[in-house]
């Protein structure tokens, strides 16, 4: 599985670039192949985890991004299968993923796959689209549908149908904003993704066929490896369905829920995400429970590390894995051990005096995952340990440290001193580390949980 651009972490590859020569190799030769088309290389991004984050790089360097992205999966399918022996029944992306997925099918070398990306950003900057944007539901896609008519909103469409219980919409900024009003006044869980344009609507048409017309002009080779479309809905089959895909890749909706149940239908019970973080796994998840599925690049949970995950039992049939462990968190954290003794580890376990709570690391989690859901209103499964707040869950800088803010007065804690970075600590897990390093409040220090972090 090839996950889209909520998938990018700076310097996912550092961990496995140490031991694994064939991840610098692979990253030269990305690195060559974004120069030939005017783009920096990736591995600057993907190598140091100092490096821009997601939302800098979506304001900022959007070009950067899918550049960084193409690279992180591509060495990672290339990890998996040449180094690690791994073969593949079908592959399968979501949304900017089918492109990466096209070139590890073979149907795109990397040099005319990291120029199938670059042409995707020169034709947004050829055809800029109007202004609009995305809106994650926390409800299934057929619910939107639903609520969408009922609004008469015509001009927002579905733009990816990602579980049973999570969609996203795009169109125009103003009726978005309706939408999503009126689903929060329903009950819905409703966030606006920090996006430039509505992806996947037909207010793309024009970058569509521009970018259609760009990538016409690349090679095209014979695929080595089965690729459905969740675009098209279908397994491609030769250059027509290639150019079907591209043609439709930015106008028509994602439907990853339909696929995944078709390819487990078809006997497919093993799901591998080629990309940092989890993010596709968890969906597959919620939409096949029981399925296996594996994220060698997922932070580390409950001790497990990369190679824990690819080569525990029965995850990778065959496959003899020895990578070493996943990315870090943004700055060294203790990893507290679980408590022992009387606690039950559950929400809120060991909260009280002193903070000592924070030390049993999965008991705090899930109090965070219990605030954070209630807060945002988001079904607590939505909230993972790895989901990204804002790349996945398109929550705001302002909301985070709000939302942290009331996690560290809960623990008695006191918040990181101005100016810290508080989001470079994307995820529950990262979270919970950083509450672990917190100093304990004073017995007398009223206000200190109120104490202005930078976002």
């Amino acid at each position: 599985m090839f996950p889209g651009q909520g998938a990018y972490l700076p310097g996912a590859l550092a961990p496995l670039a140490e031991d694994e020569p064939l991840v610098r190799e692979t990253l030269r030769v990305l690195d060559r192949a974004a120069g030939r088309v005017g783009r920096s290389a990736p591995s600057r991004l993907l190598l140091d985890e100092d490096a821009p984050s997601l939302a800098e790089l979506v304001v900022r360097s959007p070009a950067d991004l899918h550049v960084a992205l193409f690279a992180a999966e591509m060495t990672l399918f290339r990890l998996l299968t040449e180094r690690h022996g791994l073969r593949p029944t079908v592959l399968i992306g979501h949304s900017f993923g089918e492109l990466v997925a096209l070139t590890a099918a073979g149907v795109y070398g990397l040099d005319d796959g990291m120029a199938l990306v670059a042409a995707r950003d020169d034709a947004f900057a050829e055809c800029p689209p109007g202004e609009g944007g995305m809106v994650a539901l926390a409800v299934s896609a057929s619910r939107a549908a639903g609520l969408l008519t009922g609004l008469g909103e015509w001009e927002v469409t579905l733009a990816a149908d990602n579980g049973p219980r999570q969609c996203v919409v795009s169109g125009p900024a103003t009726a978005l904003e309706r939408v999503r009003a009126a689903a929060e006044t329903l009950g819905i869980g409703a966030t606006r993704l920090r996006v430039p344009y509505a992806f996947h609507h037909r207010m793309l048409a024009g970058v569509a066929d521009d970018f259609a017309r760009r990538a016409a002009g690349l090679r095209t080779g014979q695929a080595r490896h089965v690729l459905h479309s969740a675009i098209l809905g279908r397994r491609l089959d030769g250059p027509d369905g290639v150019a079907d895909l591209v043609a439709a890749h930015l106008v028509r909706p994602t439907r990853f829920t339909e696929a995944v149940r078709r390819l487990h239908a078809d006997g497919v019970d093993l799901f591998v995400e080629c990309g940092p973080r989890g993010v596709l796994s968890d969906l597959v998840e919620a939409t096949v429970p029981g399925v296996r599925v594996v994220a060698p690049l997922r932070r580390r949970v409950g001790g497990r590390s990369v190679a824990d995950a690819l080569a525990g039992p029965g995850a990778l049939p065959g496959a003899v894995v020895s990578l070493p462990p996943p990315e870090r968190d943004p700055a060294p954290l203790p990893r507290a051990s679980r408590v022992d003794g009387d606690g039950d580890g559950g929400p809120g376990a060991g909260v009280g005096a002193g903070g000592d709570g924070v030390r049993d690391r999965e008991a705090v989690i899930e109090t965070l995952r219990s605030l954070y859901a209630t807060a945002l209103g988001y079904p607590p499964e939505v909230l993972t340990e790895d989901a990204d707040l804002e790349a996945d869950l398109g929550v705001d800088s302002i909301k985070q440290t709000e939302l942290f803010a009331q996690a560290a007065a809960r623990y008695g804690r006191t918040l990181p001193a101005e100016g810290s970075r508080l989001t470079s600590y994307t995820t529950l897990d990262a979270l919970a580390g950083l509450l672990a390093t917190l100093p304990a409040q004073d017995a007398g220090a009223h206000g200190a949980g109120t104490r202005e972090v930078s976002a």
